[in-house]
């Protein structure tokens, strides 16, 4: 149940010096917020989003940013007036703020429970021992499995998700009346995200907190939100209810990032980012044939662990870390395999161990009938063209000194597959068929935005002709939007190159779009296969099951 106003936003204009000027990203943001309500602010990487909830509590970097106009008004006091010494107290005591990345907003030589006291010691003038005690309490509410131990962990002694539960309790331990959260789940599984979602969903309803959700998902949106706003290069376009936006938007903007969720379009059809509401039936291709491209047979992967004192004392043998554990699987040429799983279920490893970047403790793999080689024994051969990679972060898989140009000639000269003469027709030509415009050519990976980068990925995993084609996680980092895109993309080639894909997400929607056949893996093992539709349809694992629970509402939708 929601109340009057905590906060309103009135014509608020946020502008940051270009080099040549101020230049407006924000123009002209005005909402409310309600007690107790959940109000999501939605919209693609440079909408807005964040600039907009840090001019809230005037945390915007100095010299370079400023705020040019409009009021925001909290509990009947204009924050954009405020002195220094004030804001002290709105900051973390009345306005809590859980930030996009813990990992680079977690001090990591401090103990997380050191950053947690510390804003308890200055906004409630706690001790040191009660501070500690309290960050406890805080660590158990948020779902820390051994708060008295993990009060002393280190930032990256935690998971992602655990990082994310103490960024959420240090934001919470002062009792704000207002909770923001900047994409908060952008970078976990799908699981963890929706433990996070509940973690805050519990957390507000017990507390009677006012939450402001910033998003690109939708789907995220629909599933936690009240009310929502979208925002579309610094101006919002569209506002209200939910449900009501999201079964008639208005905006063509909205419209073009309904149209990009996966759930919302017929698994094997082109997203359509038009913003035109026509259905399009192309379908998946086919398998050429049932013979096996890609054979694994019972491969295992295993780490080594480094030993621990109390090891090195006692002489207690170490066991090596099982990241693959005895995995079969099959592809058949020109057919695309979804493999899923959460962080740590060994998906990337299988992946790179196919492409020979990994060396495997046992097992076999076959390409096209042909040996790759026993473990310890592969050597670089014909096949290494055959298999081309397309790599999860776009930006450090490609070399920060080269050009686009640069980056796609070399793979061309290396393998001598033109006459130097041709080198520049045939960058182009990749640079076409990718979607990348020419006048990109001389740009380094920091000139270009994210899905830029993973254009310029797929480029150069194409660029010596590869049959097979892993994709890991390509679209993990992306907007809904430049997502859909990148999809569309890898669909159009299959189509035209008649590409053999392997396909790893922990996004099983995405996965649905594009695949025929998905095999689960949990714990280094594959726990089920199966076609796309009996996966979704009739999963029989609790995992499975439990990875399906995991996806948003609107994701859901069929």
């Amino acid at each position: 149940m929601t109340g009057e106003p905590i906060l309103s936003v009135r014509d608020l204009t946020v502008q940051f010096d270009s080099g040549d000027g101020w230049r407006s990203v924000v123009e002209d943001v005005s909402f409310t917020l309600n007690k107790g309500e959940v109000l999501g602010i939605v919209g693609e990487s440079g909408s807005g989003k964040t600039v907009t909830s840090r001019a809230l509590i005037r945390l915007l970097p100095d010299r370079v940013s400023r705020i040019a106009g409009g009021c925001v008004d909290f509990e009947g006091r204009d924050v954009i007036a405020m002195s220094e010494s004030a804001l002290e107290d709105i900051r973390g005591g009345k306005i809590g703020m859980i930030f996009q990345n813990p990992t680079t907003h977690l001090d990591p030589v401090m103990r997380i429970g050191q950053q947690i006291a510390a804003g308890l010691m200055l906004h409630l003038g706690l001790r040191s021992r009660a501070a500690r005690a309290r960050t406890i309490e805080l660590l158990d509410e948020v779902g820390f499995r051994d708060p008295e131990r993990q009060v002393d962990a280190f930032p990256h002694e935690l998971s992602g998700g655990m990082r994310q539960r103490a960024m959420i309790a240090g934001a919470l331990s002062c009792n704000p009346s207002i909770l923001i959260a900047d994409e908060p789940t952008t970078a976990l599984d799908v699981t963890v995200q929706a433990q996070i979602i509940e973690l805050l969903r519990t957390l507000g309803r017990q507390r009677g907190l006012s939450i402001i959700f910033i998003s690109h998902d939708l789907g995220l949106v629909a599933d936690f939100c009240q009310r929502m706003v979208v925002m579309e290069r610094g101006r919002i376009v569209e506002a209200g209810a939910v449900d009501d936006v999201i079964a008639r938007p208005q905006h063509p903007y909205t419209i073009r990032l309904l149209h990009s969720q996966p759930g919302l379009t017929a698994p094997g059809s082109y997203f359509d980012l038009d913003g035109e509401t026509k259905s399009r039936n192309e379908t998946r291709p086919a398998p050429q044939g049932d013979a096996t491209y890609l054979a694994i047979d019972r491969l295992a992967v295993a780490f080594s662990r480094k030993r621990s004192l109390g090891e090195i004392l006692t002489r207690k043998p170490v066991r090596d870390l099982a990241a693959v554990d005895g995995v079969s699987l099959n592809l058949t040429r020109g057919e695309a395999l979804g493999l899923v799983g959460e962080s740590g279920s060994g998906k990337s490893t299988l992946a790179r161990s196919v492409v020979g970047l990994v060396t495997p403790k046992s097992g076999e793999i076959q390409l096209d009938g042909k040996s790759l080689g026993k473990p310890g024994e592969r050597q670089r051969g014909p096949w290494h063209r055959q298999i081309q990679m397309i790599f999860q972060d776009p930006v450090s898989s490609l070399n920060p000194k080269m050009t686009v140009g640069e980056t796609l000639a070399e793979p061309l000269s290396v393998h001598r597959l033109c006459p130097p003469a041709d080198v520049k027709d045939r960058v182009l030509g990749l640079m076409t068929e990718v979607g990348l415009e020419h006048d990109l050519l001389n740009r380094k990976p920091h000139q270009l935005s994210g899905g830029q980068c993973q254009r310029v990925g797929i480029a150069r995993a194409l660029s010596v002709e590869p049959e097979f084609l892993i994709a890991d996680e390509p679209t993990s980092a992306l907007d809904v939007t430049i997502q859909a895109q990148i999809i569309n993309l890898l669909m159009r080639l299959r189509e035209s190159r008649g590409l053999t894909m392997l396909f790893i997400s922990h996004d099983l929607t995405v996965v649905r779009h594009l695949c025929q056949r998905i095999a689960v893996m949990q714990h280094g093992r594959l726990v089920e296969t199966g076609s796309a539709e009996e996966i979704f349809d009739n999963p029989r694992q609790d995992y499975t099951r439990k990875l399906l629970a995991a996806i948003p509402r609107v994701a859901r939708a069929r």
